[in-house]
């Protein structure tokens, strides 16, 4: 239970400084406010990387935990529960967001919770958040291997500088998820459009995290 209550403290973080920067530095109005949340969601990950990795793996993301799942590394059971537990702390996180943006009259609460959109269309949406989520996630897979030797411990900041550079491409065209907790959390308070398209930035980001997971297999060293 220990790991799976990791998984949540470590997603409602994620989303909630992530979406958090976003919402306060008004995420896309600018250059520096789309830098600004990129580099938010790389440091969430490399500080939760560095508090919970020893726990539970700080998955922290149902694309990163399917992934790991496929190449072998979890159960099924630990696959579901991590998932589970990743969502309730995505939407925690949101709620919290919400609560702290409602009382903010310079904020509109309909547009502020950093929820994900399609702003080119579900198709092209669709195949950013693949394509971004599985080159994340071969990140992932790649940096934690065991035969990766010393360079292992350095794992957390590699994915975290690589989900900036993530968001620094995904961010005009989906806010980017590759994360389908991330999305669902505040999509759920957004509701619109943002819910209406939240299959994208469910389906996208598990069909990229399994195309990491054979790219893997088909690459890696591992026996």
């Amino acid at each position: 239970m220990k790991k799976y209550l990791a998984e949540l403290v470590g997603t409602f973080v994620l989303t909630f400084l992530g979406c958090g920067a976003a919402v306060a530095l008004g995420c896309g109005a600018d250059t520096a406010s789309i830098v600004g949340t990129a580099i938010a969601f790389g440091l969430a990950v490399v500080a939760m990387a560095y508090t919970i990795g020893g726990i539970s793996g700080c998955h922290i993301n149902p694309a990163i935990t399917l992934g790991v799942f496929l190449n072998g590394g979890i159960s099924a059971k630990d696959c579901a529960m991590y998932m589970l537990f990743q969502v309730i702390g995505a939407v925690l996180a949101a709620a919290c967001l919400a609560g702290i943006v409602a009382t903010d009259p310079s904020l509109v609460i309909t547009t502020a919770t950093g929820a994900n959109a399609c702003s080119y269309g579900v198709v092209n949406g669709l195949i950013v958040e693949i394509v971004l989520t599985c080159l994340f996630v071969l990140v992932v897979l790649g940096a934690t291997s065991k035969t990766n030797g010393a360079t292992n411990n350095f794992a957390g900041l590699a994915i975290g500088l690589s989900l900036i550079l993530i968001h620094l491409v995904g961010i005009h065209f989906t806010g980017t998820s590759v994360n389908p907790a991330r999305s669902i959390g505040p999509a759920l308070f957004e509701g619109g459009q943002a819910l209406a398209d939240l299959w994208v930035f469910i389906v996208g980001p598990l069909v990229g995290g399994a195309l990491a997971a054979c790219i893997w297999k088909l690459i890696s060293d591992e026996k």
